[in-house]
């Protein structure tokens, strides 16, 4: 049954919550900036046992941070943003329950298997995420990385989650044209993550309601989770309450 994931999103040291595609050198155009820490949120969180949350750091600046949300929680919440084969086991080590990766898989714009079983190396398959966040293209949709502002060669379909599904334990797949701008998920795209559900994924982009937790379970069969951010009473917005979505997990379990 879809379930409602949470996030904890880190750009300069701060939980805010960003419009995806507009983070660059320069910053980021921001929908929330939050007065608490990134512990006030992990506790809350382990509070209401809301499981399979991401921690994102967003550049630089996150580090302590990033450690006070998984000191908060240890092994409750999962861990991305820089990840690579040489800083993994530090962040489970630190407390992650996984790390999620995606721009240390690519090597000059392409992807590289050998990179990732270095990372598989030091995680093992069942505490990586492979991160396949993408953007759309002429040929659907093809995975980003620096930050969503690269667009790679590799394609989101159903050749690509079939074979990276053997090595990974989840996917977690941002709709990066669609995320932070609550105007509704990008169906298509969770359709197809429906159609190719070999392991568990988290689809996050665009969400603004509770709704879009029951479209999301009707367009995946059940098979693919959601992430609600910006829309979400914590982080400032109005369409839905924390609460409602704590809910929705008690009802679908």
């Amino acid at each position: 049954m879809t379930q409602f994931r949470p996030c904890i999103d880190l750009h300069e040291g701060q939980v805010k919550q960003i419009v995806g595609g507009s983070l660059n050198d320069q910053g980021a155009t921001t929908n929330f900036v939050s007065k608490y820490n990134s512990a006030h949120y992990a506790r809350l969180y382990k509070q209401h046992n809301l499981r399979g949350g991401h921690v994102i750091a967003l550049g630089q600046g996150n580090d302590k941070a990033v450690e006070q949300a998984l000191q908060a929680w240890p092994n409750g919440l999962q861990f991305g943003g820089g990840v690579n084969h040489t800083n993994a086991a530090r962040f489970l080590n630190a407390g992650a329950s996984h790390v999620i990766v995606t721009s240390a898989l690519f090597d000059g714009g392409q992807f590289s298997f050998e990179k990732l079983e270095q990372i598989k190396k030091e995680t093992g398959a069942d505490k990586l995420i492979l991160d396949l966040s993408c953007r759309r293209t002429k040929q659907g949709w093809n995975i980003t990385t620096n930050r969503w502002q690269t667009i790679t060669d590799t394609q989101v379909n159903g050749e690509n989650l079939k074979e990276l599904s053997k090595h990974c334990c989840e996917f977690l797949i941002h709709a990066a044209d669609v995320e932070g701008l609550q105007a509704g998920i990008d169906e298509e795209l969770v359709t197809l993550l429906g159609q190719h559900a070999y392991i568990p994924m988290t689809y996050a982009g665009g969400a603004r309601s509770l709704a879009d937790l029951e479209r999301v379970s009707e367009l995946s069969n059940a098979k693919v989770d959601l992430t609600i951010g910006s829309a979400l009473d914590i982080f400032g917005g109005t369409g839905v309450t924390l609460e409602q979505c704590i809910a929705w997990n008690n009802k679908a379990v």
